[in-house]
């Protein structure tokens, strides 16, 4: 089932957007760089502030479910974190018990690493921020997904570069065809950016062939492949192993714990070439000097209690409710001609629509219904007119009586508004 057919492969240009400089709170006048023209604003931050409203239910942001924190383990290891370790309230490196824990669970993802090979960072954003700031020069060329996680674009878009994109399959990932036709056409992006599983925004998780060939492109023509596995510890089937397993040289991987242990940690990973972790080193110094020493400290002493394992199975058997649930009910309550994604890992799926559906312009009459979502144009690379009849879902945060709710009024607004 594909979601986004490939089309010959095309540069995206840089396309202006609102001018948040005459926005409301930037000083008249005030000189900016040149790129903040084309900033998006982020809708992701837009629904994170409605969050707190009781009369909504949101399906909108991939948060994590606050009731499966492991509250008591956590408390029991910043207790002894505080009392037997000073430094955890001091600046600090990356501290190295933590790397060893991040290369036991990179093992249990079927990927061998070192230590040397590990650089901790403020969460998997800043992993991002950090790979593009050595990999891309501005006005450079980057590839992606034509519906990518707006976090990335984020990241991209001061440099305003040249994009090119592809389509993506919801069973199998992205179109490795037409990323191979870009580089057998001469193409040479600063790297290919791909998220393994767990798709954010479609919910799709790429099949092994896939690994396998996108793994031999990068070697082939010397094009490193930045791999966004921020939900790969998610899974609810037998995983496969991410591609940094295949390629130790032209995959960068990147990891978090932001969506298995506590998002407010803000820690995250890179697994690198040795000889590129100095270079990350510099390029961190010049955004935040040092690691958060206590969430770091504090997340090691519990992962070294041993907790981390059966932690993470309770969640993924509950999220696989919440996933069933939404699922059987998608099947009931969208019109018919409709289609979705099935994901074997993470806490989302994409939604799309008959024709002649507008997602984002629905949003406010579903938000007045007390539902939200993100309008899957959020997620598309300005150029491509990609998602406008589609939506993202997150099935991990809400109760399940939350879900039959939310998805009830969502099926409301959808059959009244056809």
């Amino acid at each position: 089932m594909s979601v986004l057919e490939a089309e010959p492969p095309t540069a995206i240009p840089a396309v202006p957007m609102a001018n948040l400089a005459s926005g409301p709170g930037i000083a008249a006048g005030l000189p900016l760089a040149a790129w903040t023209g084309s900033v998006r604003p982020s809708v992701i931050q837009r629904m994170l502030s409605f969050s707190g409203r009781d009369d909504l239910v949101t399906f909108a942001l991939g948060l994590p479910a606050p009731e499966l924190f492991p509250v008591d383990g956590l408390a029991a290891a910043a207790d002894r974190v505080l009392r037997g370790d000073p430094d955890a309230l001091q600046y600090k490196p990356g501290y190295r018990p933590l790397k060893e824990q991040v290369v036991r669970l990179m093992a249990q993802r079927g990927v061998e690493c070192r230590p040397e090979q590990v650089f901790l960072t403020t969460a998997a954003q800043q992993a991002l921020s950090l790979v593009s700031r050595v990999l891309l020069e501005p006005g450079g060329t980057v590839l992606c997904d034509e519906l990518v996680y707006m976090g990335f674009q984020q990241v991209v878009e001061s440099y305003r570069p040249r994009v090119l994109t592809v389509g993506s399959d919801l069973d199998t990932g992205m179109d490795v065809d037409a990323v191979e036709r870009y580089l057998a056409a001469g193409e040479r992006p600063a790297y290919i950016y791909c998220i393994t599983d767990g798709h954010n925004p479609l919910g799709s998780s790429l099949s092994r062939g896939k690994r396998e060939r996108l793994v031999e492109l990068a070697r082939r023509y010397r094009v490193p492949i930045v791999e966004d596995d921020a939900y790969g510890m998610l899974y609810y089937e037998r995983p496969e192993a991410p591609m940094r397993a295949l390629d130790e040289e032209w995959v960068l991987y990147v990891g978090s714990f932001s969506k298995v242990l506590a998002p407010s940690f803000r820690l995250g990973w890179i697994v690198a070439p040795e000889s590129l972790v100095p270079v990350l080193g510099c390029a961190k110094d010049g955004a935040d000097l040092d690691m958060a020493s206590f969430s770091q400290r504090l997340a090691a002493e519990y992962l070294a209690g041993g907790g981390f394992d059966g932690h993470l199975d309770r969640v993924r058997a509950e999220y696989r409710v919440r996933r069933d649930l939404m699922l059987e009910l998608l099947a009931t309550e969208l019109p018919a001609g409709s289609r979705w994604s099935v994901p074997s890992n993470g806490a989302l799926l994409w939604v799309e629509l008959p024709q002649g559906y507008d997602t984002d312009a629905l949003l406010e009459t579903a938000m007045a219904a007390g539902v939200a979502y993100v309008p899957g144009d959020a997620f598309a690379m300005p150029g491509t007119g990609a998602g406008r009849n589609g939506m993202r879902l997150n099935f991990s945060y809400c109760k399940p009586e939350q879900i039959r709710e939310g998805m009830a009024r969502l099926g409301r607004v959808l059959r009244e508004n056809a």
